[in-house]
């Protein structure tokens, strides 16, 4: 009896259990994700090992015949200076009541830089100015008295020709009025004194204003408010400057030719020079001097240059390379067609003469070229070739056209 009703209780249906998933779809789902992730890491794959590798190569541009540059006949190496540079200080001894200028501020010829405490200054303009007026005081004393002097010494003299006064009385009337005219003079000349005392004081108050000696820049501030200025170097925090301006019109390079090779640098002879700071700009110029003496302990002697190019990049104390250039030569009538190449660039493929040409997205382009003849390591090239295009030098053998490139210095 037992064993039959747990037969029944297992032909019982649950009701509560959820119905189980059909087995086909779950399978296809994993079927699918399977499938997903085998076609990404194909993908991944193909991009990381099936791209081809740019492959590394030199270039160099393409010249128009004609404008290639002057031969270099001597490098040298030196700095930028300037003619008109100078620290401006105070004629006088004095506390910086105010400071008007900054570094980098562009100042006039007569601007006003800097002014002094007029204290002292402006007290002895006073005095001055007193001492005048005193003097002129003076004069109008003694004119008075010369008046009354000289009216007194013409009626007497007519009374001593009609023998009415006694002639001593005549006398010492003269003798006044040439006393009063002696102290007119002096105190005439008290006057100019005292006008050129005040003349001078006028001076002290103007030396108190700092003025620009020249139109420049202002490269440095030397000092603040309250701080005491002199044209000596006193020493302790006394300042000898207010401030340093350069003339920019003035700027010009100072190189030092070693002394062996002076003898190739003349005056007039155009120049490239090439600053430190921007390498990729070269700046024409000529020279302007050799100066006559020689430094002993580097056996080297200075050179003046000229830059023909006035640009707010070129300040002083940079550092600048000069290439010696021949003379200029007189151009032709009619300058050769084509360019000129650079002999590494052109190969032969396929019984031509061809050049790689690197074009956008560094990819190079196969062209067939037209050779005059060579140029020293160049070739000139009439037909193919464009001035100012970029050329593959020595192009390896697996370079193909449409090949993707990559510049030596970019792989470093």
């Amino acid at each position: 009896m037992n064993t039959s009703a747990d037969l029944l209780k297992e032909l019982r249906i649950d009701r509560k259990a959820p119905p189980p998933e059909p087995r086909s779809r779950r399978g296809l789902w994993i079927t699918l994700g399977v499938v997903v992730v085998l076609l990404a890491l194909a993908a991944a794959g193909w991009a990381f090992f099936g791209r081809e590798k740019p492959i590394e190569v030199r270039t160099a541009p393409t010249v128009a015949m004609g404008n290639s540059a002057s031969s270099s006949v001597l490098d040298a190496s030196g700095y930028v200076v300037a003619r008109r540079m100078a620290t401006v200080s105070a004629k006088i001894t004095g506390k910086v009541r105010e400071v008007l200028i900054e570094e980098g501020m562009k100042v006039e010829a007569g601007q006003v830089m800097a002014t002094l405490d007029p204290v002292d200054a402006d007290a002895s303009r006073a005095l001055s100015q007193a001492q005048v007026e005193s003097a002129r005081s003076q004069v109008a004393n003694v004119q008075a008295q010369l008046t009354e002097a000289e009216a007194n010494a013409r009626r007497l003299s007519s009374l001593v020709q009609q023998q009415l006064v006694a002639r001593s009385q005549y006398d010492q009337a003269v003798a006044t009025r040439d006393a009063l005219r002696a102290q007119m003079q002096a105190a005439q000349r008290n006057v100019t004194v005292a006008s050129r005392s005040l003349a001078i004081s006028d001076n002290g108050v103007d030396n108190t204003i700092v003025r620009a000696p020249f139109a420049g820049v202002v490269i440095a501030k030397a000092a603040q408010p309250g701080e005491i200025v002199s044209p000596l170097a006193t020493g302790g925090f006394t300042r000898t400057g207010i401030g340093t301006i350069v003339d920019m019109d003035s700027l010009e390079v100072e190189v030092e030719v070693n002394e062996s090779f002076i003898g190739r640098v003349q005056p007039k002879m155009p120049i490239q020079a090439t600053l430190n700071a921007y390498p990729d700009w070269q700046i024409p110029g000529e020279v302007i001097a050799i100066i006559p003496t020689a430094d002993r302990s580097k056996a080297t002697v200075k050179v003046r240059v000229a830059l023909n190019s006035k640009d707010a990049r070129i300040v002083p104390d940079m550092g600048v390379r000069v290439s010696f250039l021949e003379a200029a030569k007189p151009q032709q009538a009619e300058q050769p067609k084509g360019v000129r190449a650079p002999g590494a660039a052109v190969v032969e493929r396929g019984g031509a003469q061809v050049a790689f040409v690197v074009g956008d997205e560094d990819t190079v382009e196969q062209r067939a070229l037209k050779v005059a003849g060579k140029l020293g390591d160049d070739v000139h090239v009439t037909e193919g070739l464009a001035p100012g295009e970029t050329l593959v030098l020595d192009p390896p053998a697996e370079l193909k056209d449409g090949a993707k490139v990559v510049l030596a210095e970019d792989t470093e």
